[in-house]
């Protein structure tokens, strides 16, 4: 049975609502703290204690940032990076195509700036480079650098790093480590094999955030002052939601600042990101994973794999709006792609049947920079880890995504290991792969086995946790606020999502491209304005518009709806369920 009773949806899922425990936790936080009940059960389920509820509702970043001498080798990377900055030497950056690696390159890169020194930024080709350093480009910068800097990358990377002969390299990285590391001056890895996993969470951008902490630190004891590292906080709040870093502990600290340093448009790439896309509100995390951070990939995916690097780093208003502008354009044509190559995965998929511990599917000429979004995508759909491999000749690539508790990284390393895949390896909640055409099956049924062994597959692929009920006239501008305290949420802390119950319909008016506006009434008083996005595509739409006069419990999010000035609270339907 569901919550409510609810075991079957419009929309053919199964409603879940918190645990007796959180329950109990959460009326021992209204008791003791005095918090509004819907604030209280979102801080029961998020684990606060109720002596930790006003310091997890006020993060401060000097509590929660981690002293960066705690990083193996950290000290040693600095040193060497600041010896390249004091002697002039030519520095190259190396990084990944995706968002994390574009923004921690753009770290370094306006770090130098403001110490008057530049940098070469490369980044490799999706298609015909891959992830990560190759020798030839690495033996190609050793031969006009000093220093080459790996930015979200580099950490199995022995081979080209060894090629890179005549120039040091230093690796600022968080993908999981082998059981070697490659020689260079320095690998700060908070997941290498012989850290003790406490930082295994922070993305590469917050490993190169904590170096240039160091760094400003040797810079201290020499006498000598170094750039206000607060204003960078803006690149790290992206790359940390869109690398879908848990947002725990120092990492929510990390964002919650890094969008207030946002909300200034101070930097000119993501002021003309923002306003290509059309975002016209004080940026939260929900736009950093589905607005910027998307378009930011875009030139990795679809285009030129440095392009978003470059806005990021960009310090011209005007050169910055042409890149957003093309980055747009890239956008849209990744999203075309992508559609095409989701609706196929998903019928493979649903043929295959979505019960096991891994969806998986597999094309000829999917494009490898879209497999990772239709991953994420199935992910989504089915509660499961997901892969998704682009067939080319013999050889398949592919990425994957995970769900909260579930180390995909790991398990594709001993897939590696185990000699089923070409290569492979990522973190906790993505990875990449290469595998064999002819031993594809083999290896995507045995990452199943050890993927269920963590525990995979356990849940229900159409269950919808909520955060309990509220009554319509609970919704109020001054709860919605206070749910906003518990924030920022994204990965490891969903945002709050509850259930109104037993709601008749007052209003239903399709608007925009098949959503559906209403307005539903308790009986007694209480009335309650929500949207559903994209309700007429499905049977939720249909229910409600012919509504007959039946009743309906609505769950969802409540939102702050601001039009003409006015601020008024919504709840953005995520499902509809009729009542018994």
């Amino acid at each position: 049975m569901g919550y409510l009773g609810v075991a079957k949806s419009l929309s053919g899922r199964r409603w879940v609502g918190p645990s007796a425990e959180v329950e109990r936790q959460a009326e021992a936080l209204r008791q003791r703290g005095g918090y509004a009940p819907g604030l209280a059960m979102v801080l029961s389920r998020l684990g606060v204690l109720p002596d930790l509820a006003e310091t997890y509702l006020n993060p401060r970043l000097r509590d929660l940032l981690p002293d960066p001498r705690s990083l193996r080798d950290i000290e040693t990377a600095a040193a060497r990076f600041l010896r390249a900055v004091d002697r002039n030497e030519r520095i190259a950056i190396f990084a990944d195509y995706d968002v994390d690696g574009g923004a921690s390159a753009a770290l370094l890169i306006d770090w130098l700036h403001r110490m008057g020194r530049q940098a070469t930024l490369y980044i490799p080709d999706r298609i015909d480079e891959g992830y990560g350093p190759n020798e030839p480009a690495m033996a190609e910068l050793a031969r006009a650098h000093d220093l080459i800097v790996c930015v979200d990358c580099g950490t199995l990377s022995h081979g080209p790093i060894a090629a890179a002969r005549g120039a040091d390299v230093v690796v600022l990285d968080h993908h999981l480590g082998g059981e070697t590391l490659p020689e260079c001056v320095a690998v700060v890895n908070p997941n290498r094999q012989d850290e003790d996993g406490a930082l295994a969470h922070l993305c590469a951008a917050t490993v190169v955030f904590l170096m240039l902490v160091e760094v400003g630190r040797q810079l201290r004891e020499s006498g000598r002052s170094g750039p206000d590292l607060m204003t960078m906080l803006d690149l790290v709040a992206l790359a940390t939601v869109a690398d879908v870093a848990p947002l725990k502990g120092v990492n929510r600290a990390l964002v919650q600042q890094g969008l207030k340093i946002m909300a200034r448009r101070d930097r000119p790439g993501l002021v003309a990101l923002s306003d290509c896309a059309r975002l016209d509100t004080a940026p939260a995390a929900y736009h950093l994973g589905y607005v910027l951070g998307p378009r930011v990939n875009a030139g990795g995916r679809v285009g030129r794999a440095d392009l978003g690097a470059r806005l990021l780093a960009c310090r011209n208003p005007h050169e910055a709006q042409a890149m957003a502008e093309r980055l747009e354009q890239l956008n849209a044509e990744r999203r075309e792609i992508e559609g095409a190559v989701r609706a196929a995965a998903l019928a493979q998929a649903e043929e295959r049947g979505l019960d096991a511990p891994l969806v998986w599917a597999a094309g000829e000429g999917w494009h490898p920079g879209v497999v990772g979004i239709v991953a994420a995508r199935l992910k989504e759909m089915t509660n499961r880890p997901a892969i998704v491999i682009g067939l080319d000749g013999a050889e398949g690539k592919g990425s994957g995504r995970s769900v909260a508790g579930v180390d995909l990284g790991a398990s594709i390393q001993k897939l590696a290991a185990e000699g089923l895949l070409i290569k492979g390896g990522g973190h906790r909640m993505a990875a990449g792969l290469t595998v064999a055409r002819d031993r594809m099956e083999e290896a995507m049924e045995r990452l199943s086995e050890l993927l269920g062994r963590q525990g995979a597959g356990e849940g229900g692929a159409a269950d919808l946790r909520l955060d309990g009920m509220l009554m319509a006239g609970a919704a109020q501008i001054d709860l919605v606020e206070a749910l906003e305290r518990a924030g920022p949420f994204g990965q490891g802390a969903p945002a709050p999502r509850f259930a109104f119950t037993d709601l008749c319909i007052a209003y239903a008016k399709v608007v925009g491209q098949g959503h559906l506006k209403v307005t539903a009434d308790d009986g007694t008083g209480g009335r309650l304005d929500a949207i559903c996005f994209g309700a007429m595509d499905g049977p939720m739409g249909a229910a409600v518009m012919n509504h007959g006069g039946a009743r309906f419990h609505l769950a969802g999010k409540l939102d702050i709806n601001e039009w003409n000035g006015r601020r008024t609270v919504q709840l953005c339907i995520d499902d509809v369920a009729k009542c018994p």
